[in-house]
Order: structure tokens, then sequence, then C-alpha cells
């Protein structure tokens, strides 16, 4: 006689590392990272903790496997964009802040945001692998746009490397806001609204020539 709840276990404890990964993305963002434990991880996926083992020696490795899987490829993509775009600086900008936001700050990609913020300093390495694979290489791809539109001539001259920290810091905001604030105020912020008001304000102090 066959048994269901044994061929289903049968299928699920050969399960890819991709459903681990979501696991995991899951869990991070609901726990953070101190709290996450292995064990829940492959409960969750629906697999035995040594199957997880197969694939991920432990905890630090699991949490730079979900980065890597699903932050650095958004970034790849934007630098993409970067490299081929053929239009003006001002509408880069737009794209680039709003495909931000849909593929990162409006997904649950931006709970590890506020995982960083909140634990890096009680995990320093996990904090320097994400300064070096993430932030680093956005702060740069954020520069190089800037760059882009001085040397074009459609923005100002501009101290680019803290303007960069400029640029950022409202977007940190809105993912931090999404999963810790956003909860005790009475009216939800749209963030399409937060964004466009972000890049007007943004764009109107960088113009070489601002519109009237």
């Amino acid at each position: 006689m066959n048994c269901p709840l044994k061929k289903r276990w049968e299928r699920r404890k050969d399960a890819r590392p991709q459903e681990l990964l979501a696991a995991a993305l899951d869990l991070f963002v609901e726990k953070g990272f101190a709290a996450t434990r292995l064990d829940d991880v492959a409960a969750r996926a629906g697999v035995s903790k040594g199957t997880l083992y197969l694939y991920f020696t432990n905890k630090e490795e699991l949490f730079k496997a979900v980065v890597r899987e699903n932050v650095v490829p958004v970034l790849g993509e934007a630098e993409g964009i970067l490299d081929a775009y053929e239009g003006s600086t001002v509408d880069l900008f737009k794209e680039l802040i709003l495909g931000w936001w849909e593929r990162i700050g409006a997904t649950k990609l931006s709970g590890i945001t506020k995982l960083m913020m909140a634990e890096s300093s009680n995990f320093p390495e996990v904090a320097q692998f994400y300064h070096d694979e993430v932030i680093k290489r956005a702060d740069a791809m954020i520069a190089r746009l800037l760059k882009r539109g001085i040397e074009r001539g459609e923005f100002r001259p501009l101290d680019i490397e803290h303007a960069t920290h400029v640029v950022c810091s409202p977007m940190i905001m809105l993912m931090m806001w999404k999963h810790s604030f956003s909860t005790c105020r009475p009216q939800e912020t749209s963030p399409e609204a937060y964004l466009n008001a972000f890049v007007d304000l943004f764009l109107h102090g960088m113009l070489a020539k601002p519109t009237r």
C-alpha cells in the first residue's frame, strides 16, 4: 500500500537549493539573522537538516547565498541599464530609482536592509560581506550615474561621494519604514508618491539649468 506522506517526504528531501534559499529569505526577514535557526529553515523548506548541510555549511554561508541569489543579480541588471542607456540622465535616474523599488523595495528583499541595520554590529563578518557585495557596489553605481550627468552637462558639479549617500538615504528610510514604523502610522505612506517626491526634489537640486 502506498503511503502519500512517505512519498511526499521522499520527493522533498532532494529539494533544490533554491527552495532552501526561499525558506531562508522568509525567515531572515521575519525573525532576523540571530533568531533564524537552520532547523527552522529546513522545516520551512520541507527537508531534513542534513539535506540543508549538503548545500550550506552554516547560517552565514546560507545568508550569503540568499543575498547572492536575490539581491546581487538585481544590482547587475541595474548596472547593465546604466551601461547601455542612451537617453538623458534625468530619465535614467528616475528609471533606476523606481526600478529599485519595484525589484527590491516592494518585495520581501527590503527586509534584508532592516536586518543589516539592526544586527550588523553583532555580526561583523556578515556586515563586511554585505558591504562588499551590495553597499559598495550600489554606491559605485549611483556615483557613476551622477558623474554621467555632470559630464554630459545635465547636472551641475557635485560632491559625488556625499551626494551618493544623499541619494541612497531616502531609499533606505523607505525600506526601514516599511518594516517598522509603518505599523504605527494611521495613514499608510505611498511608496510611489514618496519616491516621486524624492526624485523631484533631488533632480531640481542637481540640474545645471533648473526648470522654472
